[in-house]
């Protein structure tokens, strides 16, 4: 790796997510050496890749280069590479690019899809977990309408302008109100040739509610707005099997060219662990972020389990959470280099938040719970401050307020990346290499 030896202890962070980027900001005066390892040379702000993936937002505005971001950090070291197996026994990763020790190790690798087996679900949906995914969505969206006009049969019409979404969480709810909106202000003016009355956006739900991790009167509120923006929202229904054309369900067939997977996650653990760390897909932690029968190996945000007498069966899979224990790994690592004892992490819930469309959002702050435009302008400034770089906030602030003035999504381009595994082939075979991603400066 080309990496020299430390003259303290050395700290490598697989993971350039929010835990990981969180972790090194503060880790920045402990004297340790810091290696940062990701498969990707960008960090990824996930919460707004349905924006990316409904033409509203550039992937550059998302997306930040982590060397960028920790320019000038005294000796911190950056390597893209994907890791091949953990040596917990000798303190050693074992990289695409080769082997590294390590003092401490942190695993902050996130999710990846959980399709549960489902029949046909992880070679024909589609699923969206990165930004190649997200363009890759965007391609096949509006593919299927370029398709859709050389096609006589109307019913092989419909199926490519039917929409699946399977999953009511935050990802399948945002992206519900975002492809509506699309409908009624962008592709009825891009495709006046085509009778927009045919495309459906049907939300599917294998629980009683949507938005389950939120109070009782936000899923309400959200349903009620999903249904008046003309969202078919299908509760209690589980998806049996997907064949790129027709969604079997417990409440019967479906026609639809495009099935969008947002209904689960697993951890994405690295080989070479114990078994006996590893529970549902998640590293078993204790309240210290350090995994379970090892030795100095930390686990953060969702590819970790941590449970406590709050959170008895683990903290959600938010950002908040990854954020949070990032910051108090990196202050028990302050402490341990000090001679002081652990603390415990606390987790402090800030609330929940979605969004629905236009001045449509629903928010659970403490005790409070609104929605509607308040909702929805608390949403936008949550997310602006939250993103990684000026550069992105300005962008994205401008493409927002561009949108809300002219209902125009500007990025309707078919790029045809590199088609991800487990996403459907509508799109047709041709591929470029993305190269719109890492462009902040």
């Amino acid at each position: 790796m080309n990496i020299p030896k430390p003259s303290n202890k050395r700290i490598v962070i697989i993971g350039g997510g929010f835990g990981g980027i969180r972790l090194v900001s503060k880790l920045k005066k402990s004297g340790l050496q810091i290696v940062l390892i990701d498969k990707n040379n960008f960090h990824t702000f996930q919460p707004l890749l349905y924006q990316v993936a409904t033409a509203g937002l550039e992937p550059g505005s998302i997306a930040y280069p982590l060397r960028k971001m920790f320019m000038g950090l005294p000796d911190f070291f950056f390597r893209v590479a994907e890791v091949v197996h953990i040596d917990a026994d000798n303190h050693v990763v074992n990289t695409t690019i080769g082997s590294l020790s390590y003092d401490y190790l942190v695993i902050a690798t996130g999710s990846t899809t959980n399709f549960f087996g489902i029949d046909g679900m992880s070679d024909e949906s589609m699923p969206m977990k990165s930004v190649n995914e997200a363009l890759y969505l965007r391609s096949q969206l509006l593919q299927n309408f370029e398709c859709a006009l050389l096609i006589n049969d109307l019913e092989e019409r419909k199926k490519l302008m039917n929409f699946v979404i399977v999953g009511a969480g935050p990802t399948g709810v945002e992206l519900a109100g975002a492809l509506s909106e699309l409908k009624t202000h962008v592709l009825a003016q891009d495709y006046p040739d085509l009778d927009l009355n045919l495309m459906e956006v049907i939300l599917m739900e294998a629980g009683d509610s949507v938005l389950g991790g939120m109070r009782e009167k936000s899923s309400q509120k959200a349903k009620r707005y999903l249904e008046q923006m003309g969202v078919k929202v299908m509760l209690n229904t589980f998806v049996k099997h997907y064949n790129g054309h027709e969604v079997t369900t417990n409440r019967g067939n479906f026609q639809a060219g495009t099935l969008i997977w947002a209904a689960g996650v697993r951890g994405n653990i690295p080989k070479g662990l114990p078994d006996s760390a590893i529970e549902k897909s998640r590293l078993l932690t204790d309240a210290f972020s350090k995994v379970l029968h090892t030795e100095n190996v930390y686990a953060l945000g969702d590819v970790a389990i941590m449970r406590t007498k709050a959170h008895p069966n683990g903290h959600p899979q938010v950002a908040p959470v990854a954020i949070q224990q990032g910051e108090h790994l990196a202050k028990n690592l302050h402490r341990s280099l000090k001679g002081l004892p652990a603390i415990p992490f606390v987790y402090k819930d800030q609330g929940s938040m979605a969004t629905i469309g236009r001045n449509k959002a629903v928010v659970d702050f403490y005790k409070f719970q609104f929605g509607g435009f308040l909702g929805w302008w608390v949403w936008m400034v949550v997310h602006l401050v939250s993103l990684v770089g000026f550069r992105n906030k300005v962008v994205t602030l401008m493409n927002w307020v561009w949108n809300y003035i002219t209902y125009e999504h500007g990025v309707r381009l078919i790029t045809k990346p590199i088609r991800p595994k487990g996403s459907a082939s509508a799109v047709g075979a041709e591929s470029t290499v993305i190269t719109e991603v890492a462009d902040a400066p």
